[in-house]
């Protein structure tokens, strides 16, 4: 498959569904997904997709609290480190395998900047409890 830029709702709706689909693979962080969270795909994947395209391509689609949804599956499962650099892993190859340019680096790196901040977010609450 040849590579793509990163620059449309269809390529966004691409990087969305190729990284789920090793999302929901894992061995370690695919259970967090269907067993602590039971994530309702129909539901999960369209506001994902929203969600990166008001980052990547700044249309405001997504309107949300994108921190609460891991908040509350933290105080069931704690949520470690392992666990946001394995979807760091996942997403950095998604973007890898599927796409080029500079919106594709960018991309990547606020994911990174995400699982960095959230990682930080949820290992000081899980150290204060």
């Amino acid at each position: 498959m040849q590579k793509r830029t990163l620059d449309s709702p269809e390529a966004v709706r691409l990087m969305v569904d190729s990284f789920y689909e090793k999302v929901q693979a894992d061995p370690l962080i695919g259970p967090v997904f269907s067993d602590v969270a039971q994530v309702d795909w129909s539901q999960h994947l369209p506001k994902m997709y929203a969600f990166w395209e008001s980052i990547i391509l700044g249309n405001n689609a997504y309107d949300g609290h994108p921190f609460r949804p891991h908040l509350i599956v933290n105080q069931k499962h704690t949520l470690t480190t392992e666990h946001f650099e394995r979807w760091l892993q996942l997403f950095s190859l998604t973007i890898m395998e599927n796409f080029t340019g500079e919106t594709a680096e960018q991309v990547r790196q606020r994911a990174t900047q995400i699982a960095l901040v959230w990682n930080n977010k949820l290992e000081y609450l899980n150290s204060a409890s």
